[in-house]
Parts: C-alpha cells; sequence; structure tokens
C-alpha cells in the first residue's frame, strides 16, 4: 500500500490558503454586532454590506485559484473545483440577499439576523466544498443547516413558517446521525478520516463489508442535503411553509455545496469503489427523477412544484455523478451553474406575485400573466422551457451534457429515463405558459418589482436564452475544475 505524506500544520501557510473563509467568519461577527448595536433600520445597511461581502469574497477566490493546495494537515483542500464551486455558492446568496429585501419589507420581517444567516450558512457551504477530511466535512454541513433551519422558521408569526423549521429540524437531525454513522464505520474499518489517506487505503486494500455499510451511510446523509429520493421527504413542506426569499435560497446555493460535497468524496478518495457506490447512484438517481417528474403534476402551489423540480434536477445532476469520469463530473458543474441562474430567475417570477391584500402562490394566479405583465410572462416562459430542457435554451445543454457522460461512461438506461421523465416533466412547465398565455387575465400584479430585481430577472433571462453563445467559457472553466478533483 501507498504511503501518503501529509503536510504539517503550517499556521501562516495555512491561514492564507484559508483567507476567504476567515474573512467570511470575521465579517459575519462584524456584521452581527453591528446589527445588535443598531436600530432595526439599519438592517438595510447590513443587507447591502453582506452582499458586497459575498461578492468580494467570490472575487477574491477567482483571484487566488491556483494548484491544489492542502491546509492543516490535509484536512481542507483549495484546488480549482472548490473555487468553481464556491463562486456559484457565492454568487446565489449574494442574489438571495439582493432578492430577498423587497419582501421583507413588505412583510415586515426586516431583521439584521436574516442576511448574517445567510453569510454564515455560505461560510459552511465553502467548508464543505473544500473538505478533505470527515471530520472537516461534518463541521461544514452543520454549520450551514443550524442556519438553514432558523432561516426556514424566520417568520416567527406564520405557523407554517415554525412548522417548516422543526420538520427540516427534525429530519435535518436523522440525516446528520446517519451520515455520523457512516463516518464512523468508515473511520473504524480503515483507520483514517483524511481522504487522502482513504483513497490509498481503499486502492491498495481488499474490499470490506464493513466499509461499504459506512459508504452507503454517508451517501444516505448526503442525499438528505440534495433532496434526492427516498430522503426528499422534507422539501416539498419546506419549501412551501418557508418564506419565499428562503425558498429561493434553499433551492440554490445548498444544493450547489451539498452536489460538490458529494462529488468530493465520491470522485476522489471513494472512486476505487465506484461499482459499488455506483448501484446506489443510479437508484436514487431513477427514483429521483421519475418522482419529481410525476408528483409535481397534481401541485397547485407554484412552491411545491419548484420543490419537486428541484428534486427532479438533482436526478439529472446525479445521472452526471455517477458516471464517475471527468466528463461526468464536468457536466455536473455545468448543470448546477446553469440551474442556480434559472432558478434565481423563477424566483425572481415568483417573488413579484404580489397585490394589495399580500403574496400569491397559486399557478391560477398566473392566468393571462402575458396580458398583464407581458415581459415577467416572458422571462418566466424562458425559465420554464429552460428547465424542460428545451433548445437552444441553457437547460438543454445541462441535461444533454450529463446524458451523454451517462452513455459514454456506459449507462445508458440511465440516460434513457432521464430522457422519459424529462418528457414527463416537460407537462407540468409547459402548463404554466399555458396559463400565462392562454387562460383568463387573473387580478393584476402590483407593478415596481425594483431596479434590482428587475436586473436579476433580466440578466438570468439573457444568460438562459444566450447560453448557446456565450456558454464557452463556463464549460472549459467546469472542465478545468473537474481535471482538478478527479486528477
Amino acid at each position: 500500500m501507498e504511503t501518503v505524506t501529509l503536510p504539517a500544520i503550517d499556521i501562516a501557510r495555512d491561514m492564507g490558503l484559508i483567507a476567504p473563509e476567515i474573512t467570511m467568519a470575521v465579517a459575519a461577527m462584524a456584521l452581527l454586532m453591528l446589527g445588535v448595536f443598531q436600530s432595526d433600520a439599519r438592517s438595510r445597511l447590513v443587507s447591502n454590506l453582506s452582499a458586497v461581502l459575498l461578492v468580494a469574497v467570490a472575487a477574491f477566490v477567482v483571484m487566488t485559484t491556483g494548484e491544489p493546495k492542502l491546509a492543516f494537515g490535509g484536512s481542507f483542500k483549495v484546488d480549482a473545483f472548490a473555487s468553481f464551486a464556491k463562486v456559484l455558492v457565492l454568487c446565489g446568496s449574494a442574489l438571495a440577499i439582493l432578492m430577498s429585501r423587497g419582501f421583507l419589507h413588505h412583510e415586515k420581517l426586516e431583521r439584521f439576523e436574516f442576511p448574517v444567516l445567510i453569510v454564515l450558512a455560505t461560510l459552511g457551504m465553502m467548508m464543505m466544498i473544500s473538505a478533505n477530511d470527515l471530520i472537516s466535512l461534518y463541521m461544514g454541513i452543520e454549520l450551514q443547516s443550524l442556519a438553514l433551519y432558523v432561516l426556514a422558521s424566520f417568520n416567527r408569526n406564520s405557523a407554517r413558517s415554525t412548522e417548516a423549521g422543526l420538520k427540516y429540524f427534525v429530519l435535518g437531525a436523522l440525516s446528520s446521525g446517519m451520515l455520523l454513522y457512516g463516518c464512523s464505520l468508515i473511520y473504524g474499518f480503515t483507520g483514517t478520516t483524511n481522504f487522502e489517506v482513504l483513497g490509498t487505503v481503499v486502492t491498495g486494500g481488499e474490499m470490506n463489508i464493513g466499509l461499504i455499510f459506512g459508504v452507503t451511510f454517508l451517501i444516505a446523509g448526503l442525499a438528505f442535503k440534495v433532496s434526492a429520493v427516498p430522503f426528499h421527504m422534507w422539501t416539498p413542506d419546506v419549501y412551501e411553509g418557508s418564506p419565499t426569499p428562503v425558498t429561493a435560497f434553499f433551492a440554490a446555493a445548498p444544493k450547489v455545496a451539498a452536489l460538490a460535497l458529494f462529488m468530493r468524496v465520491l470522485g476522489d478518495p471513494l472512486l476505487p469503489l465506484i461499482h459499488e457506490w455506483r448501484q446506489i447512484i443510479f437508484f436514487i438517481s431513477v427514483a429521483s427523477m421519475v418522482l419529481g417528474a410525476f408528483a409535481a403534476i397534481g401541485q397547485n402551489n407554484i412552491k411545491r412544484l419548484m420543490a419537486y423540480s428541484t428534486i427532479g434536477h438533482m436526478g439529472y445532476a446525479l445521472v452526471g455523478l455517477a458516471a464517475g469520469t471527468v466528463a461526468g463530473v464536468q457536466s455536473v458543474l455545468v448543470y448546477l451553474a446553469i440551474y442556480l441562474v434559472t432558478n434565481v430567475g423563477v424566483f425572481v417570477c415568483i417573488l413579484s406575485m404580489r397585490r394589495k391584500e399580500g403574496m400569491v402562490e397559486e399557478i391560477s394566479d398566473l392566468s393571462g400573466l402575458s396580458r398583464t405583465r407581458p415581459m415577467m410572462a416572458f422571462a418566466l416562459a424562458i425559465f420554464m422551457f429552460s428547465l424542460a430542457g428545451i433548445p437552444p435554451l441553457a437547460g438543454f445543454f445541462g441535461k444533454f451534457l450529463v446524458f451523454f457522460a451517462a452513455v459514454d461512461a456506459g449507462l445508458w438506461q440511465l440516460a434513457v429515463i432521464g430522457l422519459l421523465a424529462s418528457v414527463v416533466s416537460a407537462f407540468y412547465y409547459l402548463r404554466i405558459i399555458k396559463v400565462m398565455y392562454f387562460d383568463e387575465p387573473a387580478p393584476v400584479f402590483e407593478r415596481g418589482i425594483g431596479t434590482e430585481m428587475r436586473l436579476i430577472l433580466t440578466g438570468s433571462a439573457a444568460l438562459v436564452l444566450l447560453f448557446a453563445v456565450f456558454g464557452g467559457p463556463i464549460i472549459s472553466m467546469a472542465q478545468h475544475a473537474a481535471v482538478s478533483l478527479m486528477g
């Protein structure tokens, strides 16, 4: 068995490698203090500073991307893969903060804690993405999860929001227990928690049934975080009950981070066990695609529909992961970038569904939108077509890449099931377009969604519409990140 020499801990060097995370942590504490010692009127200042912080850290991550390096005795890894995923997460979190401000103001929920919680959750996601040890992996997951539990129940005056937070907390605790049990089994049968050492142990040792059980429980815990079937049960209720900006956040950045962690664990140290874990990924991918396609058909609440849409799209992303190749990882990263942009655009439209009496969430409320708000209807139609995978929109290229990677790896059955599920799911996406363009107009929504929301909507629609023209750099960067991970 090959011996792995991990780098000694050099505090100055290691602190430099985790400078983005340290910046986030220190800034989060400073923003918390600013909010505590100022009145609630300063919550908008904290929100602005949080968005600026996230964008600045994203730029810092891009500028410091280089050769793969290990920090703190090999428990933290900085490479092109981590940088790509971190930039997606940071951008998604910044957009979630900007999208939330109008909603929080109208619902009288403006609190400085909201953006600080998003910053802390994002810090946990960044630790997850760079985790190179089972212990640092768990620390990142818990830092993210604790902030998300509070965000889900942020509207303390709403029974639905409180119920969403409680359900998420209870089921999240169950998933954490499964994940920790899997980690303990892996440690018990390999003698290490470090991914670098684990990779050599798995490569050079005999197959061990205890290790297989540990990997199974680890995958179950991670599958909960990405809303994959059969660990999806929390998603529809939490999406519907949480405040809409929180739902928008849940549907974007945490999914990117969890799938990046999935790829980090399975695509690096556990790649020699691909024939064992591929069967599990195959099953949860198929189950997620099928359930996401059929369960959403009968939904009338657009947030619940987007929950089942998320479950389906996580199934499509797992198709690329099941391939276990550089092309598979690249396809998942491109898919996540497209998914992030599209979902942000959809939730801008959902956040714009406001009348004098308050927010509305039923699909029927979109009736005749093309005649009352034609530009919003056009943008939402673009996003729906993209989610359905209609060419030449961005969603088509995302699905094409993951299915192509699966076929190239010999998993043509998985690609065929994905294609059929995509055809079924097109029904409920096209149904929304039919409601907007062919049904009689419902009462008109309030106008004036705000300059920020309008810019986000326009930008995301343009990216989805013109991905065929401008998507080349994203695909190239994803390939570089995939090579960095799979080596």
